[in-house]
């Protein structure tokens, strides 16, 4: 770096222990539910100042980012939703969740909480009423709230973007089939914490978010859906799963067959164990 340069701020995070990522000329902050914050780096003259919110981040996890990134107490920003105005949908009871969209946003002197949400929410609306992501709602027959509220679900759930237009296809063939979701991110997201790590008990939660025991879509999104998400969402891949395991990275195993999907979780536990697991016969 020449002496005459002003440094430039770095910022290194991992999101699901699968993907690291270099900022520069960013500020990230969030809780150690999903994106732990490993280190920063930074001059405070260098300009402009960004805050970085990425796919996935629920809406707890971009409150306490702006609280630090323009120097608030914390729940400042949390506080402030009431005055912010939000161009949300009806249907949305002024929870801006699924609508603080995973985007790059420049912060300066002026910048404030409620402008900042307005930013997000705006570039959201924006995003998701952009053709082709608006038609797919129609053609799924469902409206605009419903397909982000899949599309953070499939955020989520897929372990890769090439994994997400078949994540969607699983959760419309449950739908139509009249079977309760059973997604475990909608669990993580009424629990606050982020887990592969499941118990009977859990799944027991007396929570509408909860869709081991309820039917149907959770009443909110539970996390920020990227245009990925929402594209896979506006196109589910074509097939019959009804039921799908990250055994391993890379191997995201889709099927139709109970027993097949039983014999996958078990591969999946058994690797959570340490253990060999042993051949299929």
């Amino acid at each position: 770096m020449q002496r005459n340069t002003p440094s430039r701020r770095t910022t290194r995070l991992t999101r699901r222990g699968r993907v690291a990522l270099v900022l520069t000329g960013a500020v990230l902050a969030g809780t150690a539910v999903a994106v732990p914050l490993l280190t920063i780096h930074y001059d405070a003259s260098a300009h402009p100042r960004t805050l970085v919110i990425p796919e996935g981040w629920r809406s707890g996890q971009i409150y306490a980012a702006i609280d630090k990134a323009l120097a608030l107490a914390p729940g400042t920003t949390q506080q402030s939703l009431a005055e912010a105005h939000l161009d949300l949908p009806g249907t949305a009871d002024g929870n801006p969740e699924g609508y603080l969209f995973p985007a790059t946003y420049p912060i300066d002197e002026k910048t404030t909480p409620q402008s900042l949400l307005s930013y997000m929410v705006d570039t959201a609306n924006k995003r998701f009423k952009a053709a082709p992501v608006a038609a797919g709602p129609q053609r799924n027959s469902m409206n605009l709230y419903q397909a982000v509220t899949i599309a953070s679900i499939v955020q989520a759930e897929a372990a890769s973007k090439a994994d997400m237009s078949k994540v969607a296809r699983v959760v419309f063939n449950r739908l139509e089939r009249g079977m309760p979701l059973q997604m475990d991110s909608t669990l993580n997201y009424a629990l606050n914490r982020n887990t592969v790590r499941m118990s009977m008990e859990d799944t027991r939660l007396d929570s509408p978010y909860n869709s081991y025991q309820r039917m149907g879509l959770p009443p909110t999104p539970i996390d920020s859906p990227g245009e990925e998400a929402m594209r896979a969402v506006a196109n589910p891949a074509q097939g019959d799963w009804l039921y799908f395991v990250t055994v391993k990275p890379g191997d995201t195993r889709f099927t139709a067959d109970y027993s097949e999907h039983q014999r996958n979780v078990e591969e999946f536990n058994a690797l959570l164990r340490g253990e060999t697991p042993e051949p299929a016969k």
